[in-house]
């Protein structure tokens, strides 16, 4: 079960929330598009990465569009 209270989500539940599929996530982690932390085995995306990665799309495509 998730919550928007939520620090940090796993690469899964970040995928779901972007509607993008696991491996374009894992992909965004790993071209530190959106961040992430390690703890312990598991890699985990800082939530408040997902807004600034739509936000930052949103200013890539507004530029374009001139």
């Amino acid at each position: 079960m998730m919550t928007d209270s939520q620090l940090l989500l796993s690469v899964e539940e970040a995928a779901d929330q972007l509607r993008l599929g696991r491996t374009r996530t894992y992909e965004l982690v790993k071209t530190r598009k959106i961040q992430s932390v390690k703890v312990g085995r598991r890699r985990l995306v800082v939530r408040s990465s997902l807004l600034d990665f739509v936000q930052a799309l949103l200013v890539e495509q507004d530029c374009a569009s001139y």
